[in-house]
């Protein structure tokens, strides 16, 4: 077996222990303390600050005492998504591993391995007294995933490196040298109601079967969103029957494009059949358009269950489903200077029904402030057009990529001479805790990498096995050669 080998099994071991504990964001105190434990054990140095971001400092090497402290950064939360028939509990369950091959994933849940393999690898190096390595300052921060809250909380002085390697990235020989930033939207719609019409059925459409995905990563893979899917189907029926509105829900997260949506409407019972012709023409109609990135598309219509003695009019039911469809969704600039590099987009990410009012968030990103406000100005228009309120919030910046960084040089040098090939520098359209830290730490050189995870974000999450070691290998030597830096 070799050295890669050896290592990709022993940072395994981490993270199946990593995920025997619960950590969905907001939820993150038993991981936060298992790893105490572990840093007391070993006599490594451990704080905490205000909001429990965790920071681990881990002794030099003998002779690289004097060398640049270097932060080894990840987040201690997952988003935590499972399929519709999953019982998992995610606040009790650890989740369950399946090695198929070359990969590692989940059974029927998110993986975690964004961001508990960085976790893992960090630890590993931590561990391992044959690494020759600067002072390392193991950086985890909580409730990334909700928006990067614990990075946005970081006070100067909590940690003293002046490079950091930030582990999030998801593609092995991959550099990210700079990120979108962006903000959420919550929107709040008032409905007006009235009594149900005689003569009517209660019906249920859904519309599930897609594969979701990260809202950054993924948005220009041309998925399906099941909301948008959904909202289609309504529109399909307003054109020629007559539909009452009584509930709609759908996605789960903001940074997670929605895999399910449905609807409780009430249709004339003497046009249940032209309702049912309606709905399998638009599913035949996506099914087509999605073919290739949605083969299990489905949408399903069936009598409902439950009684309601009220529900949306005629006139709010259409304004619903018009402004559902004019809601912006997916990439909405490229960038004019990197080839299929998304500059700008939105995610159309979750809707409800709660107490009277139509309930929708929406999450946008962009690398250009300027584009960034005019999308969320077009949502939060939108809204008041149809009497509702928008309110924008945990807006994060975007990270600039440093053209002059000396981390980045040191990084491209030792991978073109370890594996003979020259890595790829990117910009990537997703948040990163990078952007946030260097706005508060001005001078920070840094970098994002990781191994191959694919499908972030979605029970479909896996990681490339061979691909830690691959990470493990370079970081090895780019730690043992950050004296110079």
């Amino acid at each position: 077996m070799t050295l890669e080998q050896t290592k990709t099994e022993e940072i395994l071991k981490w993270f199946e222990q990593i995920n025997q504990i619960p950590r969905c964001s907001k939820n993150e105190e038993a991981i936060r303390n298992w790893l105490i434990n572990w840093a007391q054990e070993n006599r490594f140095a451990v704080v905490t600050d205000k909001v429990q971001n965790l920071l681990i400092k881990v002794p030099a090497s003998p002779g690289y005492e004097k060398s640049p402290i270097v932060v080894l950064q990840g987040h201690l939360d997952m988003v935590c998504e499972k399929t519709s028939d999953s019982d998992h509990d995610f606040t009790t369950d650890p989740i369950k591993l399946i090695y198929q091959g070359e990969w590692l994933t989940a059974d029927k849940t998110t993986l975690g391995a964004d961001n508990g393999i960085a976790i893992a690898i960090a630890m590993a190096y931590a561990k391992d007294k044959e690494v020759s390595h600067p002072p390392l300052e193991l950086l985890f921060t909580v409730d990334e995933e909700t928006g990067l809250v614990g990075a946005s909380a970081i006070e100067p002085g909590f940690f003293e490196g002046s490079l950091l390697i930030n582990l999030d990235g998801e593609d092995e020989g991959h550099f990210t040298v700079g990120c979108a930033g962006g903000l959420n939207t919550d929107i709040t719609v008032p409905i007006d109601l009235c009594d149900v019409p005689t003569g009517f059925q209660l019906m249920k459409i859904n519309a599930s079967g897609m594969t979701g995905g990260h809202s950054g990563i993924d948005i220009n893979a041309e998925k399906a969103n099941a909301i948008k899917v959904l909202n289609q189907t309504l529109y399909a029926l307003t054109t020629q029957v007559d539909i009452r509105l009584v509930d709609i829900s759908g996605g789960s997260v903001h940074n997670a494009i929605p895999r399910y949506a449905e609807a409780w409407v009430l249709v004339q019972q003497n046009k249940i059949e032209t309702v049912e012709t309606i709905v399998q023409a638009t599913e035949t109609r996506l099914k087509s358009a999605y073919q290739n990135t949605e083969p299990d598309l489905f949408i399903k219509i069936e009598a409902g269950e439950g009684h309601y003695d009220q529900a949306m009019t005629l006139e709010k039911t259409a304004q619903i489903i018009d402004f559902i469809m004019v809601l912006p969704h997916g990439v909405s600039a490229m960038f004019t200077d990197m080839e299929q590099v998304v500059e700008t987009s939105n995610n159309l990410a979750t809707i409800c029904i709660e107490a009277g009012k139509l309930k929708v968030i929406t999450s946008q990103r962009s690398s250009r402030e300027s584009r960034l406000e005019a999308l969320t100005h077009r949502i939060e228009a939108c809204t008041r057009l149809v009497g509702g309120e928008a309110h924008s919030k945990s807006l994060y910046p975007a990270w600039q990529p440093n053209n002059e960084s000396k981390l980045l040089a040191k990084s491209v040098e030792i991978y073109e001479r370890l594996f003979d090939k020259t890595p790829i520098v990117e910009v990537m359209h997703a948040g990163l805790e990078c952007g946030i830290i260097g706005e508060k730490i001005p001078g920070m050189d840094m970098i994002s990498i990781g191994p191959t995870i694919k499908y972030p974000h979605s029970p479909n999450e896996k990681l490339h096995i061979g691909s830690v070691g691959q990470v493990w290998v370079f970081l090895r030597e780019l730690l043992k050669e950050t004296t110079g830096i």
